[in-house]
């Protein structure tokens, strides 16, 4: 009777499928609109099209995994297949949980910058101080189980994707089709070749689908996972394609190039102003609110969880040693997530997620091509091609970071290498003469050497 329960229990695809695009579809498309803009001028809603194209490719790869070694370890399962326990699989996994941190801080910050619109200009500077707030009333939120959590997640989740996919549709009707000619050239841009900004953008673009891989999370608990986990991430990203591209041709719509650009990090609100009034711009400020509240919420839930899991793994420090702290991968991950907010506007916060991100998702492809060619059935050459567009967008993404705001690539390098550093001093550090390290795990790969 326990099994068959367990059974009726487990999400369907349907399900799963609500799910992945409730956090795909989050707080993030809120804020990205307009730094998108702010590279490709009026270009900006192909290059969520273009964007779609990369995370398409990139989507193979999670997909052939995710059918062949479904489970709730998701991305952290994936590396650990392809590399085997040590320094490579703890680094990737790493860069993976520090550019969902950084998510969180861009979400917290986009939640101030949207509620501000409801305060006079002189409070313009209190964007990061509500976005730690917000952060602070998430770690609450987790602290007091997962009920509290599962009790808001699906309602707060119908009324985002329900809500932005009205404001997509609606404006559209009343705008109409903008005019994308790509005549406007940005500030950011201008003195580069053609195209170039539009290639960078495309790094931004696909942090507004990089969600797809929560969905991965799922194994443990989805009917069929062989088979739906794949069809899942597919229908997702289809789904939020649809309604970024109708969203985005709603803005361009509403506001000229410029306005978008002044308004990046509240852009929507300001697009539903002259389309729907003052009413619709309370409407979409209160769906961004609620957006940006259960989206910080979940992300620290699932970002925690990752780092325990890192923990238990051996791939980090044991957590258990930080004394009487409750959930001390929680505490972890909330402060971390605070740091960020207070130190980097929102335009940096996205760019040192994108870079993060691109990093992890080469790593992917690349151990999926090398190491399982034996284990998992695919085609190689859409690995290949898919790491050959991540290092595309990568470069010239941050080729625009060298010219127009240099800090933010010596934060990410800064990072890299303290993450790189500190994962090969730990792995030294419970590694013995022979070689071996006691993972405290059952051993997924059949390597087990330090790597």
């Amino acid at each position: 009777m326990k099994n068959t329960t367990d059974k009726n229990n487990k999400l369907s695809l349907l399900g799963s499928i609500s799910l992945g695009t409730g956090v795909m579809i989050g707080a993030g498309i809120f804020v990205l609109m307009g730094q998108i803009a702010e590279l490709v001028g009026d270009l900006f809603p192909i290059a969520f099209i273009a964007g779609a194209v990369v995370v398409g490719f990139s989507s193979y790869s999670y997909v052939k995994f995710s059918n062949a070694f479904p489970s709730s370890g998701g991305v952290v399962k994936f590396l650990n297949k392809s590399y085997g326990p040590g320094t490579t699989t703890g680094f990737y996994s790493l860069l993976m949980y520090v550019s969902m941190v950084v998510s969180e801080s861009l979400v917290a910050g986009t939640f101030g910058a949207y509620t501000l619109r409801l305060f006079p200009e002189s409070y313009a500077g209190y964007a990061s101080t509500l976005g730690v707030g917000l952060i602070v009333v998430a770690y609450i939120v987790n602290i007091l189980g997962n009920k509290v959590i599962g009790a808001t997640a699906t309602f707060t989740a119908i009324i985002k994707v329900v809500g932005i996919a009205i404001l997509a549709i609606a404006g559209l009707a009343i705008s109409g089709f903008a005019d994308i000619t790509g005549n406007y050239i940005p500030k950011n841009t201008e003195t580069l070749p053609q195209g170039f900004g539009f290639v960078a953008a495309l790094a931004l673009s696909i942090l507004a689908y990089k969600g797809f891989t929560t969905i991965t999370n799922q194994g443990a608990d989805i009917k069929n996972p062989h088979k739906n986990l794949g069809r899942s991430i597919v229908f997702s990203i289809l789904i939020c394609t649809l309604i970024y591209v109708a969203l985005a041709l709603a803005v361009a719509g509403g506001l000229s190039i410029p306005e978008i650009i002044e308004a990046k990090d509240y852009a929507l609100a300001a697009a539903a102003k002259p389309v729907f009034g003052e009413w619709g711009s309370w409407i979409t400020i209160g769906i961004a609110i609620i957006a940006t509240v259960s989206g910080v919420i979940a992300s620290i839930f699932s970002s925690s969880r990752l780092l325990a899991m890192l923990s238990n793994m051996k791939q980090v420090p044991s957590l258990t040693k930080l004394g009487s702290l409750k959930n001390p991968a929680l505490v972890f991950t909330s402060s971390l997530a605070i740091l960020l907010t207070v130190l980097f506007d929102l335009t940096r916060i996205a760019s040192i997620g994108a870079i993060f991100y691109l990093i992890m998702d080469i790593a992917i492809h690349w151990g999926l091509f090398r190491h399982l060619k034996n284990k998992v059935v695919f085609q190689p050459i859409i690995p290949l091609i898919a790491i050959v567009l991540d290092i595309a967008v990568l470069a010239a993404f941050l080729y625009i970071k060298y010219l127009n705001d240099p800090l933010v690539l010596i934060v990410a390098a800064i990072g890299i290498v303290l993450i790189l550093v500190a994962e090969r001093l730990f792995m030294i550090s419970h590694t013995d003469d022979e070689g071996n390290m006691p993972m405290g795990m059952k051993n997924t790969s059949d390597k087990n050497k330090k790597t």
